[in-house]
């Protein structure tokens, strides 16, 4: 069976390129249109983009999403990203540390707050693992890595592509809500790639859980990842079940449209985030964050530290721009601008 440092390894690698996305599924994002506003009476250095999210200013709505951990190459993009974000006034979001809790090695790979102080940073682990997990054992993770939050991930799609991945997923449920229950910090419970429904929502909520994170279908395909792997390794099996998997899931856009009106406190639209203009659309449909992660690794694997900037200012002042062009001064009057859906979504915001 592949170690975990080597799956890691794999899923960074594979996440650097474009083999990776969904095929035909879009995030359903560019199916909201703004109205322009040819009179928006403001000025533009005025605008103000910043939120704050589970009690820490951001200057902007961007959350540099969740990767990777455990490796030597992990160590570096985690260190490299997670200062980007201290500079910025970004979040920052950890990989899964399973391979921390099963490897003392990895402990250090994922460490990013002695370049980080300032910066909120989400720690990860799967729900299949917490469910065998301690709370405390849970816990010693999230103060290992100095995290303002724990995101709990769901990822079943992946699974029962990955060999050797999990098949079991009871308990989940039980599982979240014990954690909500005896973590001191927050739960942000998200998907990978896949999105989240409406259902599961209001099945989130009846647990405790504020705080989730879309994930939606549209940019990496996490199945997709797994056939690639799949494919290297000569399984057959896994790789037709990936195939027919590839483009499984709720589009991003649908998701974050069905659970914001739910009544989370923190809703984070992760999955295909790739413009400011993306980063708007989520934000109008009612996403508190937009989390950007494949993006962001692409322009740090070409352009080093310096790309990285590049990309993450370009997106943040695309989200001015679109700020202008609405006539909106900050995010709620974002939340509030006139926009035209297109029927697919609507179609997904009714049945989701």
């Amino acid at each position: 069976m592949t170690s975990i440092g080597q799956r890691k390894a794999d899923h960074l690698a594979l996440c650097a390129t474009d083999e990776v996305a969904f095929r035909h599924k879009t995030t359903l994002l560019d199916q909201v249109r703004f109205v322009h506003d040819a009179l928006p009476d403001l000025d533009t250095p005025a605008i103000d983009p910043s939120t704050t999210i589970l009690g820490k200013k951001l200057r902007a709505p961007i959350v540099i999403a969740a990767m990777t951990g455990g490796t030597e190459e992990a160590a570096r993009v985690n260190r490299e990203l997670s200062s980007i974000a201290e500079e910025r006034g970004y979040g920052f979001g950890l990989g899964s540390q399973r391979a921390m809790h099963v490897r003392a090695e990895a402990v250090p790979t994922y460490a990013v707050r002695e370049v980080a102080p300032t910066t909120l940073v989400l720690g990860n682990i799967g729900v299949v693992q917490a469910r065998e997990m301690k709370t405390e054992e849970i816990l010693a993770l999230v103060r290992g890595v100095g995290a303002d939050a724990l995101c709990v991930h769901l990822n079943p799609a992946m699974e029962l592509v990955q060999p050797g991945g999990d098949r079991d997923f009871r308990g989940g449920l039980d599982t979240i809500r014990r954690l909500v229950r005896e973590l001191p910090m927050p739960v942000i419970v998200k998907e990978t790639g896949c999105g989240l429904s409406s259902h599961v929502g209001r099945r989130l909520l009846g647990v405790g859980v504020r705080h989730v994170d879309v994930s939606g279908a549209g940019g990496t395909s996490w199945v997709a990842v797994e056939t690639k792997r799949a494919e290297a390794a000569n399984d057959t099996v896994a790789r037709a079940l990936g195939e027919a998997l590839w483009d499984w899931g709720i589009p991003t856009a649908a998701s974050v449209g069905v659970l914001a009106p739910l009544g989370f406190e923190t809703v984070i639209a992760t999955g295909g985030i790739a413009t400011g203009l993306d980063v708007a659309r989520a934000v109008a449909l009612g996403a508190h964050a937009a989390g950007i992660a494949r993006p962001a690794l692409k322009a740090l694997t070409s352009g080093g530290r310096a790309g990285a900037l590049r990309f993450l200012e370009g997106i943040e002042n695309e989200l001015r721009a679109v700020m202008l062009l609405t006539g909106s001064a900050d995010l709620a009057a974002l939340r509030r601008a006139p926009r035209i859906l297109g029927s697919e979504l609507r179609a997904w915001l009714e049945h989701a």
